[in-house]
């Protein structure tokens, strides 16, 4: 899209307000459960997203394969007699379970309570009993028993499931004779600025706060950061967009990009370890074109490949493919603002001749196709982020709340500053 300059309102001097004009236009009818549908409606064979087999094959899911099993879930969760504006707590790791089970309550009219997996007792128990959950669905044996040990603090708790133990199944089974003009009904009585979702905050001020977001936050925070990031949710080449999410479905950060990938139809797989081993390989396997990181990641595959060359007895040739990526980087901002010619035929040679040496293998450990990261979080720093454009994967860093439905602020396409979190 064209970009347009941000806007200021300045009072004695002092910027009170920045803002840009909208990209996308406000969602004025349905919710978040109407996406499998709107998606299966519109491009049934489409991939929307990917789970990984017990073999580690990773295995397409299409729109209409999506929309068939929300139904299903979400016919199970209205046997067990929840209603619409009922609370269903998720507590688990990033997995495709998550998000079925997230757009399932939002097909039935629920509101979705995430809790982190690694919440104490004590931290379950409060935002279990404040939101007044009805349903909780946990990952497995441990959280099964902090929850079960707290029942009795919690007399609105009715049902509790485990996904280890077949909670999708059970929920299936038990919404065999419901209807599909059940979960039509429940859909078609949730509008956009229904309640969506309850995320406690991390409770730095006391006890954890509900933030409560309505399914209107989400589709004005996803349809306008689709439409800014054209090149990252939109395939501007052959390769469909594709991306790995392994940060927690816990954070608004995750959930918001979950959302963004089901509104985009773009390819969308969950890892739910984050350990280097682990998520080295997950990557490998799904071979995403962009990533949601923070900046430890991107921290952690840069010194890998550091160490590595050391071990090699290369770190020399390392950290002069390092100064050549940072020099390439800043010479492509530069261009882009029109401050700068932009890279040297020098310069354009050294990043060639380095790219099978350096610049290819750290693309590699990001599973080989990555060319956009949005980072978030904390300050990725302007040396580390020069370096990755000048590898080849361009940085959009942002910075946002709970409160904001995610980022308020990103680094739009071809007017990058690295180092900033960009624009309103």
């Amino acid at each position: 899209p064209t970009l347009t300059e941000p806007q200021k309102t300045v009072v004695n001097g002092t910027v009170r307000e920045v803002y840009v004009p909208p990209l996308a236009p406000p969602v004025r009818s349905g919710s978040l459960g109407d996406l499998p549908f709107l998606n299966a409606d519109e491009a049934p064979a489409d991939v929307v997203l990917a789970r990984k087999q017990p073999s580690g094959i990773w295995r397409d899911v299409t729109a209409a394969e999506f929309a068939a099993e929300v139904r299903a879930v979400a016919k199970g969760l209205i046997a067990h007699g929840l209603r619409p504006g009922d609370r269903l707590a998720i507590m688990a790791r990033t997995t495709y379970e998550w998000t079925l089970v997230d757009f399932a309550a939002w097909a039935a009219g629920l509101v979705t309570v995430p809790i982190y997996p690694t919440s104490s007792a004590h931290q379950a128990q409060w935002i279990l009993h404040d939101s007044g959950t009805r349903a909780c669905v946990v990952e497995g044996v441990d959280e099964t028993r902090l929850i079960s040990g707290l029942r009795t603090e919690l007399p609105a708790l009715d049902h509790l499931w485990q996904f280890n133990t077949g909670a999708v199944s059970q929920l299936v089974s038990a919404g065999r004779d419901v209807p599909d003009e059940a979960v039509d009904e429940r859909r078609a009585a949730t509008g956009p600025y229904a309640l969506a979702t309850l995320i406690y905050t991390s409770g730095t001020t006391g006890r954890p706060k509900g933030c409560a977001l309505t399914h209107a936050n989400f589709f004005a925070e996803a349809d306008n950061a689709v439409e800014l990031l054209h090149p990252v949710f939109k395939s501007v080449s052959e390769e469909p967009a594709a991306t790995l999410l392994f940060l927690p479905l816990s954070h608004v950060f995750g959930r918001m990009v979950a959302v963004g990938c089901l509104r985009a139809r773009v390819r969308l797989g969950h890892a739910p370890s984050i350990r280097t081993d682990d998520l080295l390989a997950d990557l490998a396997g799904f071979r995403p074109t962009f990533l949601l990181a923070i900046p430890y990641v991107l921290e952690k595959v840069f010194n890998t490949g550091r160490a590595t060359a050391e071990k090699m007895g290369r770190a020399a040739s390392f950290d002069r493919a390092v100064r050549i990526a940072r020099s390439y980087g800043e010479a492509v901002e530069a261009k882009e603002h029109g401050t700068g010619p932009g890279p040297g035929v020098a310069l354009k040679g050294a990043r060639k001749l380095y790219d099978p040496l350096v610049y290819r293998r750290i693309r590699a450990a990001l599973g080989g196709k990555v060319r956009h990261v949005l980072c978030g979080g904390s300050p990725l720093g302007r040396r580390l982020a020069a370096f990755y454009t000048g590898a080849g994967i361009e940085i959009f860093e942002g910075y946002g709340l709970t409160e904001t439905t995610a980022a308020t602020t990103v680094t739009p396409p071809l007017r990058p500053r690295i180092g900033t979190v960009g624009w309103p």
